[in-house]
């Protein structure tokens, strides 16, 4: 890994509850040169206040937007404000263990791809609630066909990108439309998308899981729009 710098970003919607304890967890994560780039969303619950208060002090940059822009957008936003050599996805929830970035990213660092997955349904037992992993398993065959890519976890969080490609992609979606999009225009660049095995701890809606109904029928709509 050398002198290599992870930049972490973290888009952030009303997640007052889980923000301090996941930001512990990912300034732990066994990454020797990290930056944090935080984007809060507009949140509405506290978050932002919690962040002017107690996480702007611990992190490398917070970005506030002044309209809500969706997970998209909040991505597009913190990839531009990356430095690192490699930058990775860390939603503001408890679903995924930091301490894994370096199965995710090493692949990058060592020079062998310029992006990787992080896949929740590799050698081990799938974890999550029935319908959201059904309507995963859906999207990802649909986008496979589509990218002719072999992936077993299209949706995953943990998506670790050559900083340059990153920021040379113009991202459209503004929800949660990100995962095909990217997965799509990455795939017409001609690269192969590998996966490593990743832990997972689903949440629910009750707890605060964002992504719904609605967001299925529009990753539909993606897989066809930039697949094309």
């Amino acid at each position: 890994m050398s002198n290599k710098t992870l930049s972490v970003i973290i888009p952030v919607y009303n997640e007052r509850d889980n923000l301090l304890e996941i930001l512990e967890k990912v300034k732990n994560a066994p990454i020797p040169h990290m930056e944090i780039v935080i984007v809060d969303d507009v949140s509405t619950d506290g978050t932002r206040e919690l962040i002017r208060e107690k996480v702007e002090p611990m992190v490398d940059k917070v970005i506030y937007h002044e309209k809500n822009t969706g997970k998209g957008g909040a991505l597009r936003t913190g990839f531009m404000a990356a430095t690192g050599d490699v930058v990775i996805i860390q939603d503001a929830d408890m679903e995924y263990d930091p301490d894994e970035y370096p199965d995710v990213v090493n692949p990058i660092f060592e020079g062998k791809t310029k992006v990787c997955y992080g896949s929740r349904f590799m050698k081990q037992r799938a974890r999550g609630y029935i319908a959201n992993r059904l309507a995963n398993k859906g999207l990802t065959f649909l986008s496979n066909l589509m990218t002719h890519q072999k992936l077993t976890d299209m949706e995953t969080c943990y998506k670790a990108f050559d900083r340059e490609l990153i920021q040379s992609i113009d991202i459209e979606e503004k929800r949660f439309g990100f995962e095909p999009e990217i997965t799509a225009k990455i795939s017409k660049m001609g690269i192969k998308i590998p996966e490593v095995p990743i832990s997972y701890y689903p949440r629910s809606m009750a707890e605060g899981k964002k992504i719904g109904f609605f967001d299925g029928l529009r990753a539909l709509h993606c897989i066809w729009h930039y697949s094309r």
